[in-house]
């Protein structure tokens, strides 16, 4: 069962589309970098707009593990994004564009 969030991302990556992600974000720079602030609603638009324009980013984080956890993730809910991994004070986060003719990243179907 697959259900949908509103910008048309899926609701849940299976590991296999994690790691294609991970890998595919390998190379990439952060396009974002949260300040001492965290996550206010200008780095939400600009993580916004950088997945509108890429789909998959990868961000970077300050804090502790568990204030990047946290981070991450409420980054991901506020941009209906997935959190397709962390690795140290770095998040990488996904979404699809809803029309599947311009999607950029081609993810498995499990």
């Amino acid at each position: 069962m697959t259900t949908r969030r509103a910008r048309g991302g899926p609701s849940a990556l299976t590991s296999r589309q994690r790691g294609r992600l991970r890998s595919l974000a390998h190379s990439l720079e952060p396009a974002v970098l949260v300040g001492r602030a965290g996550v206010t609603d200008a780095v939400v638009r600009e993580v916004d707009d950088a997945l509108e324009a890429r789909e998959l980013i990868k961000v970077r984080l300050p804090g502790d593990r568990e204030e990047r956890a946290r981070a991450a993730a409420a980054m991901a809910e506020r941009t209906s994004s997935e959190l397709a991994g962390q690795i140290g004070r770095v998040a990488i986060l996904y979404r699809g564009n809803p029309d599947p003719a311009r999607r950029k990243v081609d993810l498995p179907a499990d």
